[in-house]
């Protein structure tokens, strides 16, 4: 496992506009969200949290899964704002259906 560094000001920025693009708490569009994230960039699960306002990212990935997409899962430890360790999934889409 590896240290991650924070997310780029850059990539913040575009996982919120994505969250602004795909409005919704349904599990429709939580995957709409995720997806468009996916398709421009490997998405953490503590960023599809805070950016893409996805809360159950495991959930979401096994359902575009079931859907057909190829997404790939590199684990890896990540830090919080507080300090304290995580191992969280990166997500990297692979392949579509």
């Amino acid at each position: 496992m590896t240290k991650e560094k924070a997310t780029s000001p850059e990539k913040k920025a575009a996982l919120e506009t994505i969250r602004s693009e795909f409005k919704g708490n349904g599990s429709r569009s939580q995957r709409a969200r995720l997806l468009e994230a996916l398709s421009r960039y490997s998405v953490t699960t503590f960023e599809a949290m805070r950016y893409l306002d996805v809360y159950h990212c495991p959930a979401r990935i096994l359902q575009l899964r079931k859907q057909g997409y190829k997404i790939a899962t590199h684990w890896q430890t990540v830090e919080t704002e507080s300090g304290e360790k995580h191992r969280v999934g990166l997500y990297v889409l692979e392949g579509q259906p």
